[in-house]
């Protein structure tokens, strides 16, 4: 296995460096000539050298797909690869004036070379694509090529310079004819002379045209089975048994998410694929023994399609785990949870959390904490269309550590807390699901914007306070990104690179929220239990946060508040 995967990096890179080639040629005119002038004399240049642009993308695109080991990049390389191999042999046996020139030799060898990799390291290139990418990809093609030839034949036809413009069918002809061959006969289509850029144009749209084809053929498999009955079943009698290890582990029961379990059925990886990313969120629940058992399939699952594998908000026992399977790790920031026993209002680092309370409190508002499974069904209904009311934006928020739904059934030892104003109206809305039998993860919050400031602490300190009442001794509530950096950078004696990196996300923080989401969680003096980012290598953490930003709903960058700050 060892010499397949050496085999398949070979091939991998050939594809890289011909990329590069074909780029540098286009900006290096003398090297893009004469790469031209001996494909055009002799014949042949090595696998997909042709010294252009557009040849540079489509490369860079197989080798792209070939990295993630996509089974239908091998297959079209190989038939390509091959069929060149053979018709460069065969010139080179029958064509005399061939053999002279010794490049086409050292095309032959490269090509060769190419090829013997791709047979050698066949095993590696295992990713299978969604069964529907066949049609889909013949769908774009289709549809692609008549839309692209009528818009190419559009801008032939508002740019013609020619004294008698030919017939419309005649232009369109000339579009589609560079559409799919780079280059039209202008000879034989008389009253057609639209300017060079036009020309131009019409190349770089057959480009992406190409572009959009190979992605529906290679795209991965989008999504796998959601949770069952029987899944969301097993993995609640997981969560009375362990899940008060994880603050997040409820979460693992949105019923978008998929589950991979281990062979024992003692523990289970929640996730979701989002962009070729197989997200999970959290720890895997279950005992710690079985984590390895469930980790494994989920590994194999994301390897056998080409997902990147990905995991966010892992607590730093889980992330051990991940790391003994081939993740790398990085810290997030932290979680902040309150102890019920140590929370107090009392002394003079709590006086300005002491005065807003009471403010709030003195301006009649009340605080009513009740179960889900307490709330009679026509009330939840009405509390529903309230949140709904006060949702910030038609995107529901929220995927690792949030529920993504309110009032269901099946949540019924979920918290709700509503406040009322003065007058008896509802203002605000807290949910928070189980952790385990005596703790509470924040899931929700909403409120009227036409509300007093400070609605939300108040209600929080309120459930603090009257814990007891519902047996609660902990409370998870937001994350902070990056808490440590605002918190080391402000000491005394801090270097200028943390400071450099405070400035930065404190600025950053005027649109994203970052250091006020930390201001405001450390203003109840919480435990502060980091959380960390897992993923296979560094290059895929772009990939990996855009497909985070998509699962938590963030439509637009300076939407982002956070992980859980899509809660408010």
């Amino acid at each position: 296995m060892g010499h397949a995967r050496v085999a398949a990096a070979v091939a991998v890179w050939y594809l890289r460096a011909v990329a590069f080639v074909n780029f540098l040629s286009a900006v290096w005119v003398s090297l893009g000539q004469d790469m031209r002038r001996h494909n055009q004399e002799n014949l042949f240049t090595p696998y997909l050298l042709t010294a252009g642009f557009a040849s540079g993308v489509f490369t860079a695109f197989l080798a792209v797909t070939m990295r993630r080991r996509k089974r239908a990049a091998w297959i079209l390389n190989l038939g390509l690869s091959g069929a060149f191999l053979g018709l460069l042999a065969l010139a080179l046996a029958v064509l005399p004036e061939i053999r002279r020139y010794p490049q086409n030799w050292v095309s032959l060898a490269l090509t060769a070379v190419f090829v013997a990799a791709l047979l050698a390291g066949r095993r590696e290139f295992y990713a299978k694509g969604d069964r529907a990418n066949p049609r889909l990809a013949a769908a774009v093609g289709a549809g692609g090529l008549l839309g692209a030839s009528l818009l190419a034949a559009l801008l032939v036809t508002v740019t013609n310079r020619a004294a008698a413009p030919a017939a419309f069918w005649e232009r369109w002809r000339y579009g589609t004819l560079r559409l799919v061959s780079v280059a039209a006969d202008e000879y034989r289509v008389p009253g057609i002379a639209p300017p060079t850029w036009v020309d131009v144009a019409v190349n770089v749209l057959s480009t992406a045209l190409v572009l959009a084809v190979l992605y529906a053929a290679f795209r991965s498999r989008r999504a796998v089975d959601p949770l069952t009955g029987d899944d969301e079943k097993r993995l609640r009698e997981l969560l009375e048994r362990h899940g008060g290890r994880d603050s997040l582990g409820y979460f693992a029961l949105r019923r978008e998410k998929s589950v991979c379990w281990s062979p024992t059925g003692k523990a289970a990886v929640a996730y979701r694929v989002v962009g070729g990313v197989s997200l999970a969120s959290g720890d895997p629940l279950g005992d710690p023994e079985a984590w390895p058992g469930a980790i494994v399939p989920w590994l194999a699952e994301a390897r056998a399609h080409g997902w990147l594998p990905a995991v966010m908000g892992a607590s730093e026992e889980a992330g051990t785990v991940y790391a003994r399977h081939g993740l790398d790790a990085l810290e997030l920031g932290d979680e902040a949870i309150v102890e019920v026993a140590e929370f107090t209002l009392e002394g003079r680092a709590m006086r300005t959390v002491r005065q807003a309370y009471n403010r709030v409190r003195r301006a009649g508002y009340t605080v009513r904490v009740r179960r889900h499974e307490d709330i009679r069904a026509a009330e939840m209904a009405d509390l529903l269309r309230r949140a709904d009311d006060w949702r910030d934006g038609a995107t529901e928020r929220g995927f690792s550590m949030a529920l993504g739904r309110l009032g269901d059934p099946e949540d019924g030892r979920c918290v709700l807390l509503e406040c009322h104003d003065a007058h008896g109206e509802l203002r605000a809305l807290l949910s928070f699901v189980p952790w385990g039998p005596h703790g509470l993860s924040l899931d929700l919050m909403r409120r009227d914007r036409d509300s007093d400031n400070g609605l939300i602490e108040f209600m929080v300190i309120e459930l603090l306070r009257r814990a007891r009442e519902i047996r609660i001794t902990q409370v998870s509530l937001n994350f902070a990104m990056f808490r440590s950096v605002f918190e080391r950078g402000a000491r005394l004696g801090a270097g200028p690179v943390l400071r450099l990196w405070r400035s930065l996300l404190s600025f950053f923080s005027r649109w994203w929220q970052i250091e006020s989401l930390y201001r405001a969680n450390a203003k109840y003096r919480p435990i502060w239990e980091p959380r960390f980012l897992l993923f296979e290598k560094t290059a895929d953490l772009p990939r990996i946060g855009l497909a985070s930003a998509r699962a938590e709903g963030f439509l637009e960058i300076r939407e982002i508040r956070g992980i859980r700050g899509s809660r408010r």
